[in-house]
């Protein structure tokens, strides 16, 4: 448990039962900041009580904000109605598990006054619905800055397919609402992230990361290294350090490869974890949750997408985004004891509406604010401006960038989705059928991560 600035919790906590799918909160009378207002540096203060502790310190380092009007967020259409199907059956079990679970969001009304609020808000963040069934982004990038150089990275590396395939909780694309294989396998769900394509010296590197039905057991984690053709088995706590830094990625060991803590250029020299894509990815059975408060706070929702933004450099910490007013959750997640996590406190702040997680800052053995996470998500019909494929009938969640910074040393990696580099305007196939079990097995990552 860290100390976390008081602003953090100051707020109209509502104490009425509220739902998911609320009005849009509009600017009110004694807000201190208005659309259409450009914040920066000079006048970082003004934000200071709507963003969290590290958010602000990166509007204090550089960071743009352009305040847009706030609007509503709506679920797609067969997310809702299964929803409205099977919520009412979903319950928490004594350990926290989740019970009764079959499709959709599990758990539509929130009471701030709630004991067990927390694990509830974790739980509808594991099912949001930005997808639900499957997801296949192409060419994902994550690049790095360092502090004395914030227009070139020092490092970057490119992804052939960040993919999931959920085996329960189907909504779009059969079988519906749970895949045969949930039952074979005892598995719940399936990430993979390879090939690694660029720079070269990372060329074929590859992860896989299975979650099972049973709560209580931890996630099956494979990596392949090229080099040595071998996939080595990763432990869960792993996916806490660095991409880069973990065993099967370094083929130095001993040395500091991974991880920009022992800058200036290691060779795949990065800030984000695996358990931080998409804000938090960790199991969520490794972890105790604390509900902080219901904060009206900004948030990047609709943002554009370079190079839709005009912006000169792929750095998005320079890059003037839309940031609008939305209610979030905060929610303090700390590390069972024993989990040996390289981060033991995330401080998650999560949509009311859209069930994303927006912000989340990270907290040292020590208590002392580490990193800070912003997540970038746009809602609309596509990804891309320029999409012509995965294009869909209504508008849907994309998260097109993540900041992950190293508040101590100054370091910045940026992650985007898709990448510049990207062959294709075609980069998010949500609940399309791009990607079946089949995809993520140990076979096909090492076949593919051989491809030339």
């Amino acid at each position: 448990m860290v100390a976390i600035p008081s602003y953090v919790f100051a707020s109209e906590v509502q104490v009425k039962q509220v739902t998911t799918v609320a009005t849009v909160d509009t600017v009110q009378p004694y807000d201190i900041i208005r659309p259409g207002e450009i914040i920066t540096r000079a006048n970082a203060s003004s934000v200071q009580p709507y963003l969290s502790k590290g958010n602000y310190a990166l509007v204090l380092r550089g960071m743009p904000i352009r305040v847009v009007p706030s609007s509503r967020l709506d679920w797609p259409p067969p997310y809702l109605a299964a929803t409205e199907k099977y919520s009412p059956q979903c319950s928490l079990g004594w350990d926290g598990s989740l019970n009764g679970y079959v499709a959709g969001l599990p758990f539509p009304l929130m009471d701030p006054n709630d004991p067990l609020i927390a694990t509830k808000i974790i739980w509808n963040y594991t099912y949001r619905p930005m997808y639900s069934d499957d997801a296949d982004i192409r060419y994902p990038e994550m690049a790095t800055y360092s502090p004395n150089d914030d227009e070139r990275p020092i490092t970057y590396f490119s992804v052939g397919h960040m993919a999931f395939y959920n085996n329960v909780g189907r909504v779009e694309v059969p079988p519906i609402p749970t895949d045969p294989d949930a039952l074979r396998s005892g598995i719940r769900s399936r990430f993979a992230m390879f090939p690694f394509i660029e720079p070269s010296a990372m060329h074929g590197y590859g992860l896989l990361r299975f979650r099972h039905l049973d709560t209580h057991r931890a996630d099956d984690v494979w990596m392949y290294n090229r080099e040595s053709r071998r996939v080595r088995r990763e432990t869960e706590s792993s996916q806490s350090d660095a991409i880069s830094s973990t065993p099967s990625f370094n083929t130095n060991p001993g040395s500091a490869m991974g991880g920009a803590v022992l800058a200036p250029t290691p060779p795949f020299a990065n800030n984000i974890d695996s358990d931080s894509i998409f804000g938090f990815s960790a199991n969520p059975s490794a972890y105790n949750y604390r509900f902080l408060g219901e904060r009206r706070m900004l948030a990047p929702v609709h943002a554009r997408r370079l190079p839709e933004a005009g912006c000169s450099t792929d750095n998005r910490m320079r890059c003037m985004e839309n940031w609008e007013i939305r209610r979030l959750y905060v929610v303090e997640a700390d590390a069972k004891p024993n989990t040996n996590m390289s981060i033991p406190t995330r401080i998650l702040f999560v949509d009311s509406e859209a069930w994303f997680i927006t912000a989340s800052d990270q907290y040292d053995g020590d208590g002392r604010l580490w990193k800070t996470l912003v997540n970038f998500t746009t809602y609309d019909d596509r990804a891309t401006p320029n999409a012509r494929v995965a294009v869909y009938p209504f508008k849907r969640f994309f998260q097109v960038g993540m900041i992950d910074a190293d508040l101590d040393n100054g370091y910045t990696s940026v992650a985007s989705m898709p990448g510049s580099n990207a062959t294709s305007p075609d980069s998010w196939y949500v609940n399309m059928g791009a990607v079946d079990n089949s995809f993520f097995t140990t076979g096909n990552l090492e076949v593919a991560s051989n491809r030339p």
